[in-house]
């Protein structure tokens, strides 16, 4: 029986299935189950078929970053010898290994991890840290980057035979067969979860858009850590029938404030000031109408399907070519009407930043948008400034000010 039920409002749902997540991780572990880390798009269908326990370290992070507990992690994890040029999720995970106390939710420590560095290559390290300090199997999913404009064949058969090995590291590790029909069963509801989390979240194109993109980040938390459960695309499907609601009133996303100005947020949020960047980016009238989050756990693959599945995980918006990142992004700007672009120079994602420049001087020269960078990190509130993004962002709204009436004309 469900503990969710129509009657309810997405936000109430989403709160109770991340917390009840959680809660079922730590009884798992208390009765002596399964509990695996896994990185957060990691394919989650294989662990769910084998009735495993998974929780997500970068998700749990952004809980402990958001409550502003992350500096005596990160700096614990410093006096042990992680420089400070290490991704802040990554340091604040392993501090949180050891001294397993912070405060937000306490994270069941795992009995495997599972990673897919087809978001990022800090994993890579950080997953066999882990693995090394707590004598744990460490299931990797190695995914080649996509050089060129299409993903190719070859990619994509490599990552599928790393789905078998998956499959029988699993089945060693759990002393039993694996569940080949529970796994039919979890990759139609993951695959669905992912198009009603695009449908609810796509929304957004909508003008003025019913939905604020940091509202849409708290959503997040539920594709990332429930993506295998049924109950996720109920709440996203509850959220869609809310932002129709909305948009049939023309309500605005932003709460108590008109749309003014429609922008693209390019990156990670910075959790540890989740709160400034929206109130400064409201009291412009600015909404984050477009971003990369919808389209990532949007993989889209027929159940049953390795090939396609492999597809799918390998041709995430991380792991495009300069090219294709630029023109993931075009499509962005062009579908949630954007004014502007706000790129976020996370010192956490530095490989990701590197593509920033071109990017973005692309995306200017092309479609005649305004553009505006600030300095900050998805969980490490030193590398944040107040002012240097109260500035940025005035600079951005007389930018766009003047932008507007001629992308107008010209039919941009």
């Amino acid at each position: 029986m469900s503990i969710i039920n129509e009657s309810m409002t997405s936000k109430e749902m989403l709160n109770i299935l991340v917390a009840k997540n959680m809660e079922d991780a730590r009884k798992a572990k208390e009765r002596g189950d399964l509990v695996c880390w896994s990185s957060s798009i990691a394919p989650c269908e294989f662990c769910e078929a084998m009735g495993i326990y998974t929780v997500y370290p970068e998700n749990h992070v952004v809980g402990i970053a958001a409550r502003k507990g992350a500096p005596e992690l990160l700096e614990y994890a410093e006096r042990k010898g992680y420089s400070n040029d290490i991704c802040g999720y990554a340091r604040a995970n392993l501090a949180y290994m050891d001294v397993q106390k912070c405060v937000s939710e306490e994270l069941p420590l795992p009995d495997l991890v599972l990673l897919c560095n087809n978001i990022c290559e800090t994993l890579l390290k950080w997953y066999e840290n882990i693995a090394y300090e707590l004598n744990i199997p460490l299931l990797i999913v190695d995914v080649p980057y996509n050089h060129d404009k299409e993903i190719t064949e070859e990619n994509i058969q490599y990552v599928e035979a790393q789905f078998h090995d998956i499959i029988h590291q699993l089945e060693v590790i759990c002393n039993k067969p694996f569940d080949e029909k529970k796994f039919q069963e979890v990759m139609k509801v993951s695959a669905q979860n992912a198009k009603d989390w695009y449908d609810a979240t796509m929304l957004c194109s909508a003008r003025p858009s019913p939905l604020s993109g940091f509202d849409m980040f708290n959503y997040m938390a539920l594709i990332v850590c429930m993506r295998g459960k049924k109950e996720c695309g109920m709440t996203f499907r509850k959220l869609k029938e809310e932002l129709e609601e909305k948009i049939s009133r023309g309500e605005c996303g932003l709460k108590n404030a008109e749309e003014k100005y429609r922008i693209m947020w390019d990156g990670i949020a910075c959790w540890p000031y989740l709160s400034h960047t929206y109130k400064v980016l409201k009291k412009h009238g600015i909404n984050m109408t477009g971003s990369t989050y919808p389209s990532a756990w949007a993989l889209e693959y027929t159940p049953g399907n390795l090939f396609e599945m492999a597809k799918a995980y390998t041709g995430m918006g991380n792991n495009l070519s300069l090219e294709g990142q630029i023109n993931l992004r075009k499509s962005i700007i062009e579908e949630t009407q954007c004014d502007g672009v706000i790129m976020h120079m996370n010192r956490s994602c530095k490989m990701c930043d590197f593509l920033q420049y071109e990017v973005g001087k692309e995306l200017n020269d092309s479609l005649n948008i305004p553009i505006t960078t600030f300095d900050g990190d998805q969980a490490d509130p030193r590398n944040y400034s107040k002012a240097q993004y109260e500035t940025r962002m005035e600079a951005l709204v007389e930018m766009m000010s003047e932008n507007i009436p001629s992308r107008n004309s010209s039919g941009n």
